[in-house]
C-alpha cells in the first residue's frame, strides 16, 4: 500500500532565492489568494512568531490576515513582506 502525504511547501522555503521565485510565481497568478497564501507558507516556515513581531503585529493577527478569504490591508501585507526580507518589484509587461 502506498501512503500519500499532503504536499507542504514550507519544506524548499529554505533560502532567499528560492522564497523570491516561490512569490514571483505566486504573484503571477490572477488570484490574491494565491499569494496571500504563498505569503503565509513563507511566513510558517520561518516562524510566524518571529515574523509577527518584525511586521510589529500579534501572531493572532498575522494567522488572521493570512487566513483563506482574508482582506489585509496593504500596510500589513507591505509589513510582512518586508519582515520576510522580500519586497515587490513592478516592470513594464
Amino acid at each position: 500500500m502506498v501512503k500519500v502525504t499532503e504536499f507542504d511547501p514550507r519544506v524548499f522555503l529554505d533560502n532567499d532565492e528560492v522564497v523570491a521565485e516561490y512569490l514571483t510565481a505566486a504573484l503571477e497568478e490572477d488570484s490574491p489568494e494565491v499569494f496571500l497564501a504563498a505569503i503565509g507558507h513563507v511566513a510558517k516556515a520561518r516562524g510566524m512568531t518571529t515574523i509577527a513581531k518584525d511586521a510589529g503585529l500579534g501572531r493572532e493577527s498575522l494567522y488572521k490576515a493570512l487566513s483563506p478569504g482574508a482582506k489585509p490591508r496593504y500596510e500589513t501585507v507591505s509589513k510582512v513582506l518586508h519582515s520576510l526580507g522580500v519586497k515587490i518589484n513592478v516592470s513594464a509587461t
